[in-house]
């Protein structure tokens, strides 16, 4: 009789430890899980700062340069540099 209370006191104890042991590592894989995902939004979240300062000064650029754009002497002064026209009587001289 004292054996078969061993025994299934033996039993017992396994079957606990292996409930434990799964709930254990369940756990330990869903904290893992979760820490990786929180992990990669951290770098996007980064990534993303660094792209939104990056447009907010490409803004800024473009803005000035619309704001040139509303001049109409700078838009004249645009036209012949680039597109090299000029005004009655001008000469265009080019010098590489």
């Amino acid at each position: 009789m004292a054996k078969k209370r061993k025994s299934k006191s033996v039993k017992r104890i396994f079957i606990l430890g292996i409930g434990s042991l799964v709930v254990i590592l369940g756990t330990t894989y869903t904290i893992g899980k979760y820490w990786l995902e929180i992990f990669d939004k951290y770098n996007e979240k980064k990534e993303l700062k660094t792209k939104l300062s990056d447009l907010k000064e490409k803004e800024e650029a473009l803005q000035v340069d619309a704001n040139k754009l509303q001049d109409p002497d700078y838009i004249a002064r645009f036209a012949r540099e680039k597109y090299s026209y000029s005004k009655d009587g001008e000469i265009i001289l080019r010098i590489p």
